[in-house]
């Protein structure tokens, strides 16, 4: 019987490097950075050939991922949600338990969310190349043919510069004057974090190595429960997993590692010199993103999504404006945007965490003005989909209906709005908002009173399990 094959998308990055685009809350692999697509759309669509994907997410990224998968087509086997960050080896092994439930000979291909391939093609012969490897027991990684001297990665050290053959050891990033050997030699290649192997090699190996991950992952895969369409592994279990990436916890150990060099237009778009790198430019070596016009402007990346931005005679600048920041920094400095975003977390601002506008599972809503007692949220509900049953101890909210139509109760009363209708919500009143329709809801919801924040909400019913 044939091996089933099963893509593993892996989505626990929170793509800090690329704030303000990327947030804690909606990362770089739920943006459309490349393509028409997102980047963990493309990760998907890239090996439709086989099984439906197992993803490996956070709590508050089970919802984007669903509905993402679903938009594309390639509804996942499953969507394992970690309770606790602890790293790839861990995160792996829950989809190797997941994949052996299904299939005790599986096959796993790991990848990363947020990575760039052009050249499908050809990556695609080379993981028919891998599985074939990865039959016999052998855990494979891929191993990119570098470019040019990079400081940004680890390399892999091999046994044969063109085949696949041993991995003879990973070494750390270097810096500029090793980078440069290691590429001269043609023996070393950049590390791209993705594998294939079969489930139970990688468990083997595992157990062998870190058996505490292991048995912590095993033990929280055997008490996971089935929540909607997720597997929720138990907190209290998996938070006993020591927080180690794959290539510490098995591939550096592990006598069975081979890896393949390949050479297929990689990137995992890991700043924003990075993403300017494999975007299209115009002849002045400009990427212009939005609405934007550079005039005697070079080499520059410029993107804005609400206002007209302008440069002039400038080089090798970053600008990304989103609806609530600005950031401009030179090129060479975008490993800094970090400082950004720690300044950030320290002084207890949002905006490393949420966009302005907010995507939910029912929908979206956008911040559109806020005071003091006061705050204006544009709200889209989709069709079909219903908010909470809810209320709130400090605010009031005021409805007004822009177009579609709401079904609105509160305090268990019914009412059926349609476009230029209102309601008001009184503090304290146990109310819910449904779309019944057909196409989006659209209203405009103004909150006034002595607290407005997010958490000030009491559940009582939630269809996506979050009271």
């Amino acid at each position: 019987m044939t091996s089933k094959v099963y893509p593993v998308i892996l989505s626990g990055g929170s793509g800090t490097r690329l704030w303000p685009l990327s947030r804690k809350h909606y990362p770089k692999q739920f943006l459309k950075l490349t393509s028409n697509n997102t980047m963990v759309q493309e990760t998907a669509l890239r090996v439709t050939q086989f099984e439906k994907p197992i993803a490996v997410c956070n709590e508050s990224h089970r919802f984007i991922i669903a509905e993402q998968l679903r938009e594309v087509g390639q509804d996942a086997e499953a969507i394992i949600i970690e309770p606790i960050a602890r790293n790839t080896a861990p995160a792996i092994a829950l989809a190797a338990f997941s994949a052996i439930e299904k299939d005790k000979e599986a096959v796993l291909i790991v990848l990363p969310a947020d990575h760039v391939i052009e050249d499908e093609a050809q990556f695609n012969t080379a993981i028919e190349q891998a599985i074939d490897s990865a039959k016999s027991g052998a855990l494979v990684t891929f191993g990119i043919i570098p470019t040019k001297p990079e400081t940004g990665y680890g390399y892999i050290h091999a046994q044969s510069k063109t085949d696949i053959s041993e991995v003879l050891r990973f070494v750390e990033k270097p810096n500029e004057t090793i980078a440069k050997e290691y590429v001269d030699s043609g023996d070393y290649f950049w590390n791209s974090g993705m594998f294939v192997f079969r489930a139970d090699s990688y468990l083997n190996e595992l157990k062998l190595y870190h058996e505490n991950v292991y048995k912590s992952a095993l033990k929280a895969f055997e008490n996971s429960i089935k929540d909607l369409d997720f597997v929720r592994v138990a907190k209290e279990d998996f938070e006993q997993c020591a927080d180690i990436s794959i290539d510490y916890a098995v591939m550096e150990n592990t006598k069975k590692a081979l890896v393949l060099p390949i050479s297929v237009g990689w990137s995992d778009v890991g700043s924003f010199s990075s993403l300017w790198e494999v975007l299209d430019k115009d002849d002045d070596g400009n990427v212009s993103l939005g609405d934007v016009r550079n005039i005697d402007s070079k080499n520059c990346l410029v993107q804005s999504e609400n206002q007209f931005v302008a440069t002039i005679g400038v080089e090798d600048l970053v600008v990304i404006g989103t609806k609530d920041s600005i950031l401009v920094t030179k090129k060479d400095r975008v490993q800094d945007v970090k400082e950004v975003v720690n300044y950030l977390k320290n002084t207890d601002r949002t905006e490393h965490l949420l966009h302005r506008e907010v995507r939910r599972p029912w929908g979206k809503y956008d911040s559109v003005d806020s005071g003091d007692r006061y705050q204006v949220k544009r709200i889209t509900v989709k069709p079909g989909m219903s908010l909470s049953k809810q209320m709130h101890h400090h605010r009031a909210e005021h409805w007004i209906v822009v177009s579609g139509s709401a079904l609105v109760e509160v305090n268990n009363e019914e009412t059926l709005l349609s476009e230029n209708q209102s309601i008001y919500i009184p503090l304290g009143a146990t109310h819910r908002l449904s779309n019944p329709g057909r196409i989006d809801l659209e209203l405009i919801e103004v909150q006034s009173g002595s607290y407005l924040g997010e958490d000030d909400i009491v559940r009582f019913e939630d269809v996506f399990g979050r009271c």
